[in-house]
């Protein structure tokens, strides 16, 4: 991978990081126009290292939400920064699991599967397209809820399904506000992404032999910076605009991506 290579793919994390697109997804497919050869697990460490770019962005852009959070948290009172704390953990258990149990299949599913990356972003359409057409409310989430939409967070690693997309949508579906399920699903990305860093330096995997600082370096500070630009501007888009919109766009680069592996 060249260093350019590696700019433009921290730049398409970043700016789909927080739009219901699939930023996954769009690596795999930059991967493959970039014509990056990238063993899976490269390609998968890659990955990680530009969402923990964008899980930074977040904490940047959410920092007074977050030491409200902690402030709440530490106080044990039952109050509702303690359970929304208890939900965004709550909400990461099913991702633990089904991370913990299907890391290896999932390791390979990260290696230019463009076939697959179109398929899902199609399911991702169309889930999104549903979530536009459920009546809004002002529901908080809660923590059944929670619980539902980690289910949709852990489902999302497949590449081309949108995490933020699966999230928001499942908590649209089951009656939650936008701006506060958009709210909920950018935070509890956050400590999900922590962890599995952590897991991955304590088991080794995280090394320069399978990888190049280099590329990573920039990878890195290209996603982190364009993660800000994208965090402060898109949020607004997701909260605001129709849904519909970008499971048009989804539709439209899966079938792309689709027929791109017929050619």
């Amino acid at each position: 991978m060249e260093i350019i290579d590696a700019i433009i793919l921290g730049i398409i994390q970043g700016l789909t990081e927080f739009l219901p697109v699939s930023s996954s997804g769009h690596l795999e497919l930059g991967k493959a126009i970039l014509g990056s050869d990238a063993i899976p697990e490269e390609s998968l460490m890659f990955t990680v290292v530009l969402h923990f770019a964008t899980a930074l962005s977040t904490i940047v852009v959410f920092r007074k939400d977050i030491l409200e959070i902690l402030k709440g948290l530490f106080q044990f009172k039952w109050n509702e920064d303690l359970q929304f704390s208890l939900k965004i953990i709550l909400s990461m258990i099913p991702a633990v699991i089904i991370g913990y149990k299907y890391e290896s299949e999932f390791e390979q599913l990260f290696g230019n599967n463009i076939l697959l990356v179109g398929a899902m972003l199609i399911v991702t359409a169309v889930l999104l397209f549903l979530a536009d057409k459920a009546k809004e409310t002002d529901k908080k989430v809660t923590f059944a809820n929670a619980f539902i939409i980690g289910i949709a967070q852990g489902i999302a690693m497949l590449p081309g399904i949108s995490r933020s997309g699966a999230t928001i949508s499942t908590s649209v579906l089951l009656g939650i506000d936008k701006t506060k399920a958009a709210r909920f699903s950018f935070l509890m990305v956050v400590p999900l992404i922590f962890g599995k860093i952590a897991k991955d330096i304590l088991s080794g995997e995280l090394t320069y032999n399978t990888a190049s600082f280099s590329y990573l370096s920039v990878g890195f500070l290209a996603a982190f910076i364009s993660g800000l630009f994208a965090c402060t501007w898109m949020i607004s888009i997701v909260k605001k605009s129709k849904l519909t919109y970008f499971a048009i766009y989804c539709a439209i680069i899966g079938v792309i991506a689709i027929i791109w592996t017929q050619l």
